[in-house]
């Protein structure tokens, strides 16, 4: 499993890496320069809005659906068409409460129209996610590569249309962004149930009432969980715009965004980790294989990760803005380096949260996600209405390093990891390499050089010290690579 891992990584990093950050940076940012803050942000806050709900749209059947088929293939061809038929009755029913509460929260005309485009995207986007769920579940984990891409592949064409060509007469509108990913997930969930409906042997829709509150049943603690997790996660932009009146809530939450797509995009790297761990975690548990192994060769390859952009961030957040932006750099260059201190906690609990999704201990992962979101709460409405877009950014780094923590200590608790010499080295090394990482980063800037120069060396600096660490071992992972295991 460990030679299944990183060679599947490493497709997805290059994948990834070819396709994401050309998006972040030259179409994703180019939409938000040209819309302006207000527009962008008025986006966001109404996406956010369909993200936090669209536990609707699932239902915690995605971990669910992926963790029965890793244990047990056959689970999809018994179940496909049953589950199909019952994620179409629940995207209608998520379209119409989503227009309920909007509803009440006073949406106007323009915000009702762009709602039901960007729910009907969260439609969309909930059923690749569901297909995909199929073919990682299956260990398909080279075609899932690619269809984990696809979208924002197609999104790059249509935009770059959009953008930087007249065919298309007018000035670029946020509308024009929202309806090229309609598109864009339209192909990529063509083409996913295709393969799907392939390996399910699928014939037609099933109804099966009974089925249907059983799986629901079955899920309901995944729903439960995705919810508590997008609610903390992504209600921080709603809360800005809800408790900032006017144009100025809508300006604090496109300044909020300038860093928080920095930080989702760095996040999707660290989100690779959970698509090919879920599966294997739940493998292996189910063959009562040690998992520690695994967790750990994870947890480093990630550290060098989280603390090499951490690091750039930090020191480099004014420059980063400034190369991004044109707009409010100085207040979007302090929110970028507290907000990406999100960085780490949310990365590492794609690897521990990941582990309890696996091991089915659901409950305990609830119980601390519904502290976290309360914790969230708080801090929101204390923090927002004294210093804005910069007291959301605080409250998204407490919240996140509190799950973390707390996620740490349970599976401590439940796997009886003890602390050994293995787990003390391994916590005076990431100490170590911190303590580097501050280091080399202070020094940076008193070289003479370019900063994006500098960032190249702190991110050289920070390998080389983790393979002296031993955090890294080219022997070790050679031989990971070319084992059965």
């Amino acid at each position: 499993m460990k030679r299944k891992f990183i060679l599947n990584l490493i497709l997805l990093v290059l994948l990834n890496v070819l396709i994401k950050p050309f998006y972040i940076l030259f179409i994703d940012r180019t939409v938000q320069f040209t819309v302006g803050a207000q527009e962008y942000g008025l986006y966001l806050s109404i996406f956010n809005f369909t993200f936090i709900i669209n536990i609707l749209l699932d239902m915690g059947i995605v971990n669910f659906n992926n963790r029965k088929i890793a244990q047990n293939s056959t689970f999809l061809e018994n179940n496909f068409a049953s589950i199909l038929s019952l994620r179409l009755i629940l995207g209608l029913g998520y379209i119409v409460i989503a227009f309920i509460i909007a509803y009440f929260m006073g949406y106007d005309s323009r915000q009702f129209y762009l709602l039901g485009i960007l729910a009907f995207n969260q439609f969309l986007l909930s059923f690749v996610l569901y297909l995909r769920s199929n073919i990682s579940g299956l260990l398909m984990f080279v075609t899932d590569s690619f269809l984990s891409i696809l979208d924002k592949f197609l999104l790059i064409i249509f935009c770059s249309i959009l953008l930087y060509t007249k065919i298309f007469p007018g000035t670029f509108k946020i509308e024009w962004f929202i309806y090229a990913q309609t598109v864009s997930y339209i192909v990529t969930a063509l083409v996913a149930l295709i393969i799907v409906i392939k390996k399910a042997k699928f014939k037609r829709l099933k109804w099966d009432r009974k089925f249907f509150f059983n799986i629901l049943k079955q899920s309901l603690p995944y729903a439960t969980l995705t919810f508590l997790m997008s609610f903390y996660n992504r209600v921080d932009s709603v809360m800005l715009a809800q408790m900032i009146p006017g144009v100025e809530g809508q300006i604090q939450v496109g300044i909020y965004a300038h860093s928080f797509r920095l930080l989702e995009a760095l996040i999707n790297f660290s989100y690779l980790f959970a698509v090919l761990l879920l599966p294997i975690f739940s493998r292996m548990l189910a063959n009562k294989e040690d998992v520690k192994g695994i967790t750990g060769v994870a947890f480093n390859f990630l550290t060098i990760f989280v603390l090499s952009f951490t690091a750039i961030s930090w020191f480099y957040s004014f420059e980063i803005m400034d190369l991004m932006y044109d707009d409010y750099i100085d207040l979007s260059a302090k929110v970028c380096k507290i907000l990406l201190l999100c960085l780490p906690g949310m990365s590492y609990g794609y690897i521990f949260g990941t582990l309890l999704t696996a091991n089915g201990s659901l409950k305990q992962l609830n119980i601390i996600a519904a502290a976290c979101m309360l914790l969230n709460l708080i801090l929101n409405l204390i923090l927002i209405p004294k210093i804005q877009v910069v007291g959301a950014a605080i409250t998204g780094v407490v919240t996140q390093s509190a799950v973390v923590i707390l996620q740490i200590i349970t599976i401590k608790k439940i796997f009886n990891f003890k602390i050994g010499s293995n787990l003390i080295k391994t916590i005076l090394r990431v100490i170590a390499l911190v303590l580097i990482v501050i280091i080399f980063g202070y020094f940076s800037t008193k070289l003479n050089l370019l900063w994006y120069y500098k960032s190249i060396i702190i991110v050289i600096l920070i390998i080389i010290s983790a393979f002296a660490l031993n955090m890294l071992n080219i022997k070790e992972l050679i031989k990971m690579i070319k084992s059965d295991d």
